[in-house]
């Protein structure tokens, strides 16, 4: 049995013992309580309480004006609907950067409002102090590279990172750092397969990848993405494991027109 199935809860120990046996490490995003449960029931290994809520549930076009009060009732609510995976919950941005106490109370918060069992955040060398400062509290980080959606200003578009050396050798620097300073894992996002491939090997900790290539230690999509909801968002890393999107349309129209028809309810759909 693999090192995953063999585990009662899954821990940010478990996935260093996976990424030492070679065995890929499988995560998803959720945002309440009946998709945790669902994806928690089907094994998944770690739930990413993602700031892309702030697109997905709230409909905003960046990641930015999510709240931590927004962030931690995300969370709260997986909480409750998982008992296995491990559940780690973004930072959003303006909780951490610039301000390492800011950042340490900002994670308290999440850790003790929420249930989480790790945060995650952004940045390379930038972040270092409020990652150390974290740790100074036993609270898990998780970091995160490449494509840094909370920068979308500075960056100006959602394009591959880390293409040019000079770039791509911050990164395996940033990555480096990040690993030393005590984070528990690496997500990286959207940067060439090759330098994925280069980070990981570069550290000793777990890389997560989303459109990162195959040789990282484990997988991250938005579970919207993943199952069909968000029809309009096509990257090229994205694989749509169902289409939702117009299964509910249908399942809707056909709702109305039964009720229309005086189809629904029927005889057997009432009380006497």
């Amino acid at each position: 049995m693999s090192i995953a199935g063999k585990a009662m809860k899954i821990t940010t120990n478990t996935l260093q013992e996976m990424k030492n046996a070679g065995e890929k490490i499988t995560m998803l995003t959720a945002y309440d309580f009946s998709m945790a449960r669902i994806l928690d029931a089907a094994g998944i290994d770690a739930i990413l309480v993602g700031d892309s809520a702030s697109n997905v549930m709230a409909g905003n076009d960046t990641t930015v004006p999510i709240t931590l009060d927004q962030m931690i009732y995300h969370a709260q609510c997986v909480v409750k609907g998982v008992n296995r995976a491990l559940i780690v919950c973004d930072m959003p941005f303006g909780s951490y950067q610039g301000d390492s106490r800011r950042a340490l109370n900002s994670a308290i918060r999440i850790m003790k409002e929420s249930g989480s069992h790790a945060v995650k955040l952004e940045g390379g060398a930038e972040v270092v102090e409020s990652i150390e400062r974290i740790l100074t509290a036993g609270i898990p980080v998780m970091g995160h590279l490449g494509l840094t959606p909370q920068s979308i200003y500075k960056f100006g578009t959602y394009s591959v990172r880390a293409r040019e050396e000079e770039e791509a050798t911050k990164l395996i620097e940033d990555a480096k750092l990040l690993e030393a300073a005590g984070c528990f894992a690496i997500v990286l996002e959207k940067i060439p397969a090759d330098l994925a491939t280069k980070v990981t090997a570069a550290v000793n900790i777990p890389t997560i990848g989303i459109g990162a290539g195959s040789d990282v230690d484990g997988q991250v999509l938005v579970i919207h993405d993943l199952i069909g909801l968000t029809h309009e968002f096509n990257p090229r890393f994205l694989r749509r494991y169902l289409n939702l999107y117009d299964e509910m349309t249908k399942a809707v129209e056909e709702y109305i027109t039964d009720v229309r028809s005086q189809d629904f309810p029927n005889d057997e759909e009432r009380y006497s």
